[in-house]
């Protein structure tokens, strides 16, 4: 099977940008393949989340086989919370047999922060373990040894936070994720320009494409609320005045003039290879966020 086409821009220099969509906790998909349809023309790929936040969902590979249905390029998110070794190479092993060659290899969020209390963690694998065990099975073998009938071939990456409170343990990760196989790395949301010059300074000697994590933030109190229990995330007193100014109904639209000026500040300064947008629970916003990034016609 040939590379994928994110694979092939990863490689070029173009630059990225990468969204994703949180699948709808039941069993109709219509807001979801409308926003599939809405974004795959105007993104290089589309995420599909694993059970975000450890909360049940409709599953991370179904919603990337129906990105792959309607004409969009997948990355199929897998975390290790939820499934031992077994079942982890069983739904690569799908997800390659339908064209599905982006995977974004999580650890994952623990149990205790989702909507399942008497669920029962596995984390068999970590997600350096995760990258590993697929370049295994690149090589024709199972983690445990046994041949491959028909060996897959992957476009790996995985997560790296710029902004973490202590960032030495992050960059040893980083590291052992680059070894492991990572070819990318989505970022978590950048907020702070000055940590990730920080950041792309230490990891520009390594021949991976970072994508910078861009959180759209509707309201001062959801960035507040960030800064209050998102280990890491600070967003700047300056921002926080800025969406509480914005005025009644109207702090969505500022989040959008922040997260829009922070990818023009990256792009036009040339700071990574690209940018993640997460638009929590607001993807129909995505398109807005790229016009006001003047980044209209991405993908060429």
């Amino acid at each position: 099977m040939a590379n994928s086409l994110f694979e092939e821009k990863l490689y070029s220099n173009e630059f990225l940008v990468t969204t994703e969509i949180g699948p709808p906790k039941g069993a109709d998909i219509s807001e979801m393949v409308h926003h599939i349809d809405l974004l795959k023309d105007k993104v290089d790929a589309i995420n599909i989340t694993d059970h975000q936040s450890s909360v049940m969902r409709f599953p991370s590979l179904g919603g990337c086989l129906l990105v792959k249905e309607h004409g969009g390029e997948p990355i199929l998110q897998m975390t290790c919370r939820d499934r031992n070794r077994l079942a982890l190479q069983a739904d690569l092993l799908l997800a390659y047999s339908r064209g599905i060659v982006n995977v974004l290899c999580l650890t994952g969020d623990s149990v205790d922060a989702g909507d399942h209390d008497e669920a029962k963690p596995v984390f068999d694998l970590d997600s350096v373990q995760l990258l590993k065990m697929i370049r295994i099975m690149e090589s024709g073998t199972d983690i445990a040894g046994k041949e491959l009938k028909g060996a897959p071939n992957f476009c790996t990456g995985a997560s790296v936070h710029p902004e973490a409170d202590f960032i030495e343990p992050q960059l040893i990760k980083f590291e052992k994720k680059v070894s492991a196989g990572a070819q990318f790395f989505q970022t978590q949301g950048i907020f702070d320009l000055g940590s990730l010059r920080r950041f792309m300074q230490y990891a520009s000697q390594f021949n991976v494409k970072i994508l910078a994590g861009i959180i759209v933030l509707a309201s001062a109190r959801m960035a507040r609320y960030m800064n209050d229990n998102v280990p890491g995330i600070i967003v700047a007193q300056a921002i926080i005045d800025e969406l509480a100014s914005a005025g009644k109904g109207k702090g969505l639209q500022k989040g959008i003039e922040v997260a829009a000026r922070l990818i023009r500040t990256i792009k036009e300064e040339n700071l990574c290879h690209g940018v993640h947008v997460m638009a929590v629970g607001n993807e129909g916003i995505v398109p807005d966020i790229l016009e006001a990034a003047e980044l209209v016609g991405v993908p060429s």
